[in-house]
């Protein structure tokens, strides 16, 4: 789940499994797989990169990334 903000300032969580596509028309739009849409305040990169969080943190495909900063150096 991550949380986004409407443009009336009401915050929510969306299951970020069900977002289909991401757009700055110029307000960032998110598209579901079953066609709704809503409008959120956050950048349109902010939306992906909580996407990539989310992601990562339920191990989708393989995206986990549990290194500490040293096993940068590896």
């Amino acid at each position: 789940m991550i949380k986004v903000t409407k443009l009336n300032g009401k915050s929510f969580t969306v299951n970020a499994l069900f977002i289909e596509m991401v757009e700055s028309l110029p307000d960032t739009t998110i598209t579901f797989t079953n066609g709704k849409k809503i409008v959120v305040s956050e950048k349109e990169e902010a939306i992906i990169q909580s996407i990539i969080h989310f992601y990562r943190t339920i191990n989708v495909l393989g995206l986990r990334d549990d290194r500490g900063e040293n096993d940068d150096e590896k």
